[in-house]
């Protein structure tokens, strides 16, 4: 059966040209044009994902997120705009799971999306499959990750990552001292045959570092070798 997914943006085109991505992909789409007009509808009939652009007008993105999760875990990227990194934050402390920044590529997005629908149909298959042990959480030096319910911790104090941001992190920390090339992870964030060049990676990687040294000005796990890539030391 095919996702649906639900598009929230006051700019029709482009409501339209994702949602053409979208369907070229198999999946069904609903258009809504600001999150008044969503939050009905998404309450009522929650689609499998969700994408919100931010800045809407009657009700923004960062709202119809916040009424969405008083009743819903509906997973949602949200579009933003390059000086809206404040709202990027605060998105995903509400709960979102990745945003983009416009102008964006729709193959990105759409590595995107299929990298958290996998995700949420793991989580799904764990809870159905209830007699299976989940994944252990792994624990490096300071970090602690848990892969079953997507949480990250370092020195204790909780970390909101992405999903894309969490696939890297746990890609790296897996196997501490190996380095990773940006190919290698790449294939491991969006695992699907969409070009991303290296300087996506290095803008994950530099995020995930600022992230960690909100908490922890002295954190350094995350070395850089260069020309060859990146690797996690748990010392």
């Amino acid at each position: 059966m095919s996702a649906n997914i639900a598009l929230v943006d006051d700019d029709r085109n482009i409501l339209t040209s994702v949602s053409i991505a979208m369907q070229g992909e198999g999946y069904v789409t609903r258009l809504y044009p600001d999150g008044e007009a969503a939050l009905k509808a998404l309450l009522e009939n929650p689609a499998d994902l969700g994408i919100f652009d931010i800045k809407m007008p009657r009700m923004d993105g960062l709202e119809l997120l916040r009424r969405l999760r008083e009743k819903s875990d509906m997973p949602v990227i949200f579009l933003t705009s390059k000086d809206e990194e404040l709202d990027e934050a605060l998105g995903l402390a509400m709960g979102a799971d990745d945003y983009i920044t416009k102008p964006f590529s729709q193959r990105l997005l759409i590595a995107r999306v299929k990298a958290i629908l996998r995700r949420t149909a793991v989580r799904s298959q764990s809870a159905d499959d209830s007699d299976l042990p989940e994944p252990d959480p792994m624990i490096r030096g300071s970090l602690e990750m848990d892969p079953a319910r997507h949480h990250v911790r370092w020195k204790d104090q909780p970390v909101t990552l992405t999903v894309t941001e969490f696939m890297i992190l746990e890609a790296l920390a897996s196997r501490p001292g190996v380095v990773r090339t940006r190919s290698q992870l790449m294939d491991i964030a969006y695992q699907d045959d969409v070009y991303v060049d290296d300087r996506t990676i290095d803008s994950h990687i530099k995020r995930l570092r600022r992230k960690f040294r909100q908490i922890d000005p002295e954190f350094s796990a995350i070395d850089t070798l260069y020309g060859a890539g990146y690797r996690f030391t748990d010392e």
